[in-house]
């Protein structure tokens, strides 16, 4: 259901919405089934002129069954929740499959700062292209992606993706992903981080192929690059302001 709201971009995006599908319909079922035998008992037992109220312990068999019998069946539909978790916890989060390609991604009050490989496929060497704000990934490219923070707790979030992952200053964070739809999405700081919390925002663009992700890298370095995170932030307005002042300008003008 997840989908029809937020596409999906990455290869165990699937398997995250299946986890809320399952838990909505399982909770959604018993929380329908309670508010209608609630219903039902108000109406059916309803006060009467002549009837009196009768004492109900609870104690036969009976009676107890109305509360363990559905008693058993939620714990049984937990169970069921919690293997298929920690079978997608496993898969995204306890599992790095072979990277084909790897970014450092920093946060700072109040951005992102990315680092990208370069044609040897390894950080930290001369080749690397550093980007403020603007990620370019290749789709079906297997990425191990460091993750730090050079200040406070931040938090990277990529709803696409149905990635969320804290950082800690401190700390370098590993963990991968897979984009297998092309387009712009968002990135987000999903942890409270001080004034300018939210407008710590920044994109990442989901190459179709190897000459596509080549052409922006080299924009990139000869300065050419127009930005596709200021592009976003121009369409971005508040009533209270003309169309000439992005919404980042209006937030910044109230400190």
């Amino acid at each position: 259901m997840i989908e029809y709201f937020m596409p999906r971009a990455s290869t165990y995006a699937a398997d995250i919405d299946f986890l809320f599908d399952m838990i909505t319909v399982i909770v959604g079922f018993w929380f329908v089934m309670v508010l209608a035998v609630m219903t039902y008992l108000m109406v059916r037992f309803r006060r009467r002129e002549g009837v009196r109220a009768a004492y109900i312990s609870g104690d036969p068999h009976s009676q107890k069954k109305w509360t363990h019998y559905p008693h058993y069946s939620v714990i049984a539909l937990d169970v069921v929740i919690i293997v298929f978790t920690v079978i997608v916890w496993v898969d995204v989060k306890q599992t790095l499959p072979q990277a084909e390609d790897k970014i450092r991604v920093v946060g700072q009050q109040w951005s992102w700062f990315f680092i990208h490989s370069g044609p040897d496929g390894k950080l930290d060497t001369e080749d690397d292209i550093s980007t403020v704000n603007d990620l370019h990934v290749k789709k079906d490219t297997v990425y191990h992606f460091e993750l730090e923070s050079r200040d406070v707790l931040h938090n990277f979030s990529v709803p696409a993706f149905r990635l969320r992952q804290d950082t800690i200053p401190g700390r370098t964070i590993t963990g991968w992903f897979e984009p297998n739809k092309t387009g712009v999405y968002d990135i987000q700081c999903a942890e409270i981080c001080g004034y300018g919390h939210g407008i710590m925002g920044a994109t990442i663009v989901i190459h179709e192929d190897q000459q596509s992700y080549d052409a922006a890298m080299k924009s990139i370095r000869n300065r050419t690059y127009e930005s596709d995170y200021q592009k976003r932030l121009q369409k971005m307005t508040v009533s209270t302001v003309s169309n000439s002042e992005s919404f980042t300008d209006k937030l910044l003008s109230s400190f």
